[in-house]
């Protein structure tokens, strides 16, 4: 069988993507008009299942962490390729903010937004709402290339290897929870691999190749409680926690970590909190956390020697200093009742240009009439679970644009997301094409 794609079966994608737009915007909108919240996202995830059984998916399930999966399989052996996203959103936050839309509106209308690389403002139809960017309008879009695919097979159409489409839970607040659950528990249990993966994570239409690390640090600062009237009696926490933050933010922005295309690495306090918190009496503990971001050559256990190092050179500076440093951890619990506890780290994730799997990507979106451009996240996502830990091939593509996600200006474009449909089905074709070595493990 020649697998080499023709201009017929390009122009037959697009044919049934064009009949198929205004039902991937209908359930965008549902999607949207969903609140999904980290551990909430029950509802959207029955729109989820209920939707690619309407388009004739072959198997469509939830696992017991709220997962959602759905496979179409092709006519011939070939290549499994899963397609993936997640189910919740940020909390919307002060609706105030939102400049008249409703956060769970999806209303539609025509405003400026950004293009592709934020060089101009386009006056084009757009879905407002919580979660349009971040990622309900890529997975959409992912939905809607699977039914794509069975029309095709319907119609005859050879269909190579295996489409995967994966909707996890607990993304944003999760630490790749959800993920982790769906490789290593879900699809073991099932027989199910993936050779190699699509994200869709807001990228502008651009194919995404990496982003830094993370890891979310806590440390806790230990003095000794006294009545405040008398605060010589005791050591306060918090104040010998001061100079240890200074001392933190000098050294981790000095240090010279840097990638050329992921950029710095660096460090955030996000959270400082004392106890006993109470009027009249010192601190004897401070507990702050850190947002740490990681490049390429740097490691978990290296940023934590990094603060212990700190640590250590206060304490031989001052006897009353002692403090501890580790990697943050907590319980999340799905929508379904599931909970587990998870360390609060990402792995560094980043795959070269000039890998087949990303130039199979670049050949399919050139097929779907697209000009290939490449990009790199700020934020950190789910993907070094198959990036990282697997070490399968993967990138980000979607329509969906980075500068307007977690904010009240959060919009997606109609015609950006009409293009990914297309592109994602493009992609598949022209992966499914691709020898197994492609896809080993290093």
């Amino acid at each position: 069988m020649n697998w080499r794609l023709t201009m017929i079966e390009i122009e037959k994608v697009k044919e049934i993507s064009a009949l198929f737009n205004p039902q991937m915007i209908e359930f965008c909108q549902r999607l949207i008009r969903t609140p999904s919240l980290p551990g909430e996202e029950e509802a959207v995830s029955e729109l989820f299942l209920e939707e690619m059984k309407l388009l004739g998916y072959d198997e469509v399930f939830r696992d017991r962490w709220g997962n959602i999966t759905g496979v179409i399989r092709g006519t011939e052996p070939g290549p499994a390729i899963m397609y993936n996203g997640h189910l919740d959103h940020v909390d919307p936050g002060d609706r105030l903010e939102w400049g008249g839309y409703d956060p769970y509106g999806a209303e539609i209308d025509e405003c400026p937004v950004f293009d592709q690389n934020l060089t101009l403002e386009e006056i084009v139809p757009v879905i407002h709402g919580r979660g349009s960017a971040d990622l309900k309008g890529g997975a959409a879009a992912q939905v809607y290339a699977g039914g794509i695919l069975v029309q095709l097979r319907k119609e005859g159409c050879p269909i190579r290897g295996t489409f995967i489409i994966s909707m996890v839970s607990m993304e944003e607040n999760g630490e790749m929870l959800g993920m982790l659950k769906l490789l290593d528990e879900t699809f073991a249990e099932k027989g199910i691999h993936i050779d190699g993966m699509v994200n869709c994570e807001p990228s502008s239409l651009k194919i995404m190749l990496g982003h830094r690390g993370r890891v979310e640090l806590k440390v806790t600062v230990f003095g000794s409680s006294c009545h405040g009237s008398s605060p010589w009696l005791g050591v306060n926490a918090v104040t010998k926690a001061a100079k240890l933050i200074l001392e933190i933010e000098k050294a981790v922005w000095s240090n010279g970590h840097e990638d050329k295309d992921l950029g710095r690495s660096g460090i955030a306090l996000t959270i400082i909190e004392c106890e006993p918190a109470a009027l009249c009496i010192v601190p004897d503990k401070c507990h702050i956390t850190y947002d740490r971001r990681l490049v390429p050559g740097e490691t978990v256990e290296g940023a934590i020697a990094e603060i212990q190092h700190i640590i250590d050179r206060l304490s031989e500076e001052d006897e009353e200093f002692k403090a501890a440093v580790k990697v943050n951890s907590a319980e999340r619990r799905a929508y379904t009742g599931a909970a587990a506890a998870i360390e609060s780290q990402k792995e560094v994730w980043k795959i070269e240009a000039e890998h087949p799997f990303v130039q199979a990507c670049a050949k399919g979106l050139e097929d779907a009439g697209q000009i290939p451009q490449f990009g790199y996240w700020s934020f950190s996502t789910d993907i070094p679970a198959v990036g990282a830990r697997m070490k399968k091939p993967v990138i980000g593509y979607s329509g969906m644009q980075e500068f307007y996600i977690h904010r009240p200006i959060e919009k997606v474009r109609i015609d950006y997301l009409e293009k990914s449909l297309v592109g994602n089905v493009s992609m598949f074709l022209r992966l499914v094409q691709l020898p197994k070595e492609v896809f080993q493990c290093e």
